[in-house]
């Protein structure tokens, strides 16, 4: 059978399973709604909270930037593995005991205060739709290529399947979604990574296939080495990043991922507070899973794509390279008239990624601003790595299929949860616990599915029109939560001094400078275009490591501030004494 009859049938049962999975579990309350009846088992749990951790930007991304970035991609390694450490032994438990629904309820009871409340539910929505954005953007490109339909019409279906179980199960629906979730990503994510693997260099363990010799007896980094050297390109092992910016990048991802509320809310779902380290534990295990092979994929993908297109007549190009060429994540333009592909240092297309039109991609009006520098004939856009790489190895057409699904399933798990975070922010922490306190619990329910609606419709929009590659993406809203969340939580639990009006200045504070930042450096869309390069980043620190800025900037405006204001009452005080006394929690409340 072809690749897209594989797809078809694989990627349909997963769909299947997920729905089923949606009605079986559908939530009948509020509790159940926000954090699944508060009686997840830790195994169940780890599995959950590891498919909501693994993103599209894990599945997809990481592997991309690793690969085209080769010692410079490592922060994301080192951030989002640390991060998540840091998260598991620092914050999780004491906020499991602290025994609120969402991070915005925890900042609004601690800070004894509606505004901190509101500040938090406006970072919750910051953080979360440009996460969400990644994870759309992700369903699309697997759509585009391997079912045959333009990238926002991929967006489309997405959508749709997403909502369906969102709207339906909330929590409850979303967590055991999930556990199917994972297992679907990391078969799919490891059964190539091995074959790959075993096919390189013998070795069927991915992480040790990739620092072993070839059947040449040249060690594999070695040669992606030359190759890369030979080209013009910097050497995959070396870096070219600073090492102040690779500090900034690597602490943004990692303080980002302590303050992302999908994750956080996921501890909420245990009965106790052992449970939520166990299943922190958990979690991790299945984490390194992934994350240990991704530098394997990467390195198999940058060398594989290396030897498959440099020189080749692109009359005698595989199949699957005019595949992707239909989807616009691959282009080639013939600069020197001799008809072969020449993949050097330089960008093939302004180095920006290319405009869809009916969903080809559309080179007709870009010019080449520097031809001294754009000697490279070749587009590849980075989220295409882990998907690609099967075709590229000559892999069965099945494993082609079970790629494409997994891609599915680490997108569309980690978009249902953080749909979750923006319509409880917007039901629970906006609207029951400020605008209409007497709300029903039936109604409450109501308004948080309809905001999930409206949250869904918000988010497709943004995965047709994304600002970057799904992983650089990503790390945006890490910076986003770094700067905002991070300092409020860590000062609202081992600080009693405290108190409403440093938290609030400080998040005010650290969000906003952020904000501006990405705006200007990122997205271009305060400030003139002329010194918004890299030239001209502050302290050299890129956009995605900016959030360790505005991190440092909460922490000093929310000390100084409270300083010198009152401090909090006594029974704040008590609550915050008592949180981090490691017994004596009961089930997650509204208080």
């Amino acid at each position: 059978m072809g690749i897209q009859t594989w797809t078809f049938i694989i990627v349909g049962i997963t769909f299947a399973l997920y729905i089923g999975i949606a009605i079986w579990s559908r939530a009948g309350s509020t509790k159940e709604f926000y954090i699944a009846g508060g009686g997840v088992s830790p195994l169940a749990n780890g599995l959950a909270t590891a498919a909501d951790w693994m993103s599209a930007a894990s599945f997809l991304g990481m592997a991309g930037i690793i690969a085209f970035s080769g010692y410079d991609g490592s922060v994301y390694l080192m951030g989002w593995t640390g991060g998540y450490v840091l998260l598991a032994l620092l914050l999780a438990p004491y906020l499991r005991k602290f025994g609120k629904f969402t991070v915005p309820d925890f900042i609004g009871d601690r800070y004894y205060s509606n505004v901190a409340r509101t500040v938090a539910v406006v970072a919750a929505l910051f953080v979360s739709f440009t996460y969400v954005a990644g994870q759309m953007r992700g369903v699309g490109v697997v759509f585009s290529r391997f079912l045959d339909v333009e990238v926002n019409t991929g967006v489309y279906i997405g959508m749709a399947v997403v909502l369906f179980y969102a709207f339906l199960g909330g929590m409850k629906g979303i967590t055991y979604t999930q556990v199917a979730q994972y297992c679907v990503l990391i078969f799919a994510f490891m059964v190539p990574a091995i074959f790959i693997s075993i096919m390189a260099t013998g070795n069927p363990i991915p992480q040790l296939g990739f620092g072993s010799a070839g059947e040449d007896g040249v060690y594999l980094l070695d040669k992606l080495d030359g190759l890369m050297t030979e080209l013009g390109f910097t050497a995959y092992t070396d870096g070219t990043k600073s090492k102040t910016d690779v500090f900034f990048i690597t602490a943004a991802l990692m303080m980002g991922t302590a303050g992302l509320p999908h994750v956080i809310i996921r501890f909420f779902t245990v009965p106790k507070v052992k449970d939520a380290r166990k299943s922190a534990g958990y979690a991790l295990l299945f984490i390194a899973i992934l994350y240990t092979t991704a530098p394997a994929i990467a390195v198999f993908a940058r060398t594989n794509l290396m030897e498959t297109v440099q020189n080749t007549p692109y009359k005698e190009i595989p199949s699957w390279f005019t595949k992707w060429e239909d989807t616009g994540l691959i282009a080639w333009t013939d600069k020197n008239g001799d008809g072969k592909i020449q993949y050097l240092p330089g960008s093939a297309i302004e180095g920006k990624k290319p405009q869809f039109i009916e969903g080809r991609a559309d080179f007709g009006q870009r010019k080449i601003t520097n031809p001294s520098t754009t000697a490279n004939e070749l587009y590849v856009d980075r989220d295409i790595t882990v998907l690609a790489n099967p075709e590229i190895a000559g892999l069965p057409n099945w494993i082609i299929a079970l790629v494409a699904a997994g891609g599915l399933a680490a997108a569309l798990s980690t978009a249902a949860g953080l749909l979750l975070v923006i319509s409880t922010s917007i039901s629970h922490d906006l609207i029951k616990k400020q605008l209409a306190r007497d709300i029903s619990d039936k109604k409450e329910l109501l308004i948080a599915r309809l905001s999930a609606v409206l949250a869904v419709i918000v988010a497709g929009y943004f995965g047709i029109n994304p600002p970057g590659f799904v992983a650089s993406v990503v790390a945006l809203a890490f910076g986003l939560a770094a700067s905002s969340f991070f300092p409020a939580i860590v000062m609202g639990i081992f600080s009693k001094r405290m108190n409403r009006e440093g938290a609030i200045s400080g998040m005010v504070a650290g969000l906003a400078i952020t904000t501006y930042y990405i705006a200007r450096f990122k997205l271009g869309w305060v400030g003139n275009p002329e010194t918004s390069g890299a030239d001209n980043w502050w302290f050299g620190i890129s956009p995605e490591g900016f959030g360790t800025v505005g991190m440092l900037v909460n922490f000093a405006v929310a000390l100084v501030i409270s300083q010198f204001t009152s401090p909090p009452p006594q029974k704040v005080q008590e609550i915050v004494e008592n949180i981090r006394i490691p017994s004596g929690a009961g089930d997650a409340s509204n208080h």
